[in-house]
This record gives structure tokens, sequence and C-alpha cells, in this order.
């Protein structure tokens, strides 16, 4: 894990890290945590925030729906505490490149439009709970676990 270089976070980090009743909510704060102490940058984008949307304004195994208020205005927090990376033509003409080169399609077009963003704003490392749905990727990102982080960084709180 390269701490100063830059790290783009997966939705499943922000629901984890922002739902207290969220499997693993202890260890994403820890982890969030950790990368802020020695100043990461940490990025998301605007897909991140709808599917961060759709996820907390729908019953979960571990939630109550939050009602949209709540709901947009953490997305208006994490707009203003991680950096954005925006979704536009460019990152379009990646994900098409993409689409080229490595098999895709359904559900992976959105891990693949991450990827593309990924590429397009030069970010090389991805914080994520679902490494093998990014493994067709690992030629283009490194794929970093909560583990990874609180290995690298130590795990004191």
């Amino acid at each position: 894990m390269d701490s100063k270089g830059p790290i783009f976070l997966d939705t499943n980090t922000l629901v984890r890290a922002n739902i207290q009743t969220a499997p693993r909510h202890p260890e994403a704060l820890q982890v969030l945590r950790k990368l802020r102490r020695v100043n990461a940058k940490l990025w998301i984008s605007r897909q991140v925030l709808r599917e961060y949307l759709a996820v907390v304004t729908r019953p979960q195994t571990f939630m109550q729906p939050l009602d949209s208020a709540k709901a947009a205005s953490r997305a208006i927090y994490f707009q203003a505490h991680f950096r954005l990376a925006e979704d536009n033509a460019r990152v379009m003409r990646e994900l098409l490149s993409l689409m080229k080169s490595i098999p895709l399609g359904g559900k992976q077009i959105h891990d693949a439009n991450i990827i593309a963003t990924m590429q397009v704003y030069r970010i090389t490392q991805l914080l994520t709970l679902n490494p093998v749905d990014f493994t067709r990727f690992s030629s283009l990102i490194t794929v970093l676990s909560f583990e990874d982080v609180l290995h690298d960084l130590g795990s004191d709180t």
C-alpha cells in the first residue's frame, strides 16, 4: 500500500464507516482515520455517491432505510471531505476502452466505471470489501482491503 498515493473509496467503505449498525463499522472507521492521519488523498466519485444513496435509502439486513434528507446530508458531507472525481466524457471513453479489452457485462459495468474513473484521475489504489469484483482489473490497479491498511499503518487506534 502506498499511503501517500491517492486511494479511491468503494461505496461499501463509505456505507460501513457511516452506518453504525453496518458489519465492520468500527474497522471501517479505524481504517479511514488511519488514512486521514497519514494525509492519504482519499477519492470518491459521483457514481459512488449515487450508489451510497441507493444503499442507505432501502432496507438492509443491518439497517432501516435513512430518510432522503439525512441521506442527502451525508452525500453533501462526503463531497466536502473527500476529493471528487467527476464522471465526464474522458471517463466514458476510458470505460468503452476497457470494455473492448476486458469482457464485461451487466453489473460489472459499474465496477468498470470505477476503474475508468480511477484511470482518468491516475488513482492506482482501491479500498473495497469486494476484492473479487475487481480481480479482472488487477493489471491496472491495486486492490486494498481493510486488513492491508491496518497492517501497513499499524492496528493501534
